[in-house]
């Protein structure tokens, strides 16, 4: 779990480079390959792992998407651009998801099981740009739009 956490804080934040202090006053500079001690090897190894699982998890559309992107931090953000969009992209679709959701309703020749992943595939849109709905308000949603036969 822990090595879940370090590999998750590389996406995030950037790939650790290992640094040396020189100077007066000191300046940290990155050190050589041939510098590396074990800490130093081991951490960096966490860049070309976080690197790997993102690189392995996607197709090869994908790919050319992330392919000039040097750590795993820049192929994060170019992933999280080409599906989320811009906070702005990101705050249009949520507000598209919401209208959609409040003018929901079950179509005449749809079946309950249609209608419910149909309703079902709006929340998990919702959610997955950040937006969450509680249970109780999506139970009273489903349940005015169910036709009274």
């Amino acid at each position: 779990m822990v090595e879940d956490s370090e590999l998750w804080d590389v996406i995030c934040d950037g790939p650790f480079v290992p640094t040396k202090n020189l100077g007066d006053p000191t300046i940290a500079i990155p050190k050589t390959r041939k510098e590396f001690n074990d800490a130093d090897r081991k951490a960096v190894e966490k860049n070309f792992l976080a690197k790997k699982i993102l690189i392995c998890g996607i197709g090869p559309d994908e790919y050319n998407r992330i392919s000039a992107c040097q750590s795993t931090k820049e192929i994060w953000e170019a992933l999280q651009t080409a599906h989320e969009g811009t906070t702005q992209v990101k705050k249009s679709k949520i507000d598209m998801l919401t209208t959609e959701y409040e003018l929901f309703r079950m179509k005449d020749d749809e079946s309950i099981q249609d209608m419910h992943t149909r309703f079902t595939s709006i929340i998990n849109e919702h959610h997955s740009l950040g937006e969450t709905i509680s249970r109780n308000k999506l139970d009273r949603k489903i349940l005015s739009v169910l036709p009274s036969s």
